[in-house]
């Protein structure tokens, strides 16, 4: 994905799906680009919130903030069969994780992030 312009991208750290659906229609009425489905709402929500979010935006791009550790490809399988565009994985997973992040999100035509969080210099 090459970057021309700016990208506004809305984090949706909610617990509940509703508030966090609300919220993403102002912002996409604000002129949001990209709707992320927060780390919050995931665990709170499961995928379901994913696929909410696909459903409701179908043509918005969808990130998936799952911290992904380990356990990488069925991770991002998992992400991107629910409608997630972007999955993230975290900067500090192994080598391995990250490969299999990569090749999983290649399978399925979603893209992966990078979360640098507690990832030194």
């Amino acid at each position: 994905m090459k970057l021309e312009e700016p990208i506004l991208q809305v984090a949706l750290d909610f617990l509940d799906l509703e508030r966090a659906i609300k919220v993403a229609e102002e912002a996409v009425e604000g002129g949001a680009d990209w709707i992320e489905a927060g780390t919050p709402l995931i665990k709170s929500e499961g995928l379901n919130a994913v696929r909410a979010l696909r459903q409701r935006f179908p043509n918005h791009v969808i990130v998936a903030d799952m911290k992904t550790m380990d356990a990488g490809r069925a991770e991002v399988e998992s992400a991107a069969k629910a409608g997630a565009n972007i999955i993230d994985v975290l900067g500090a997973a192994s080598d391995a994780t990250v490969k299999e992040c990569v090749e999983a999100a290649n399978n399925y035509g979603a893209q992966i992030i990078v979360d640098l969080i507690e990832v030194g210099d």
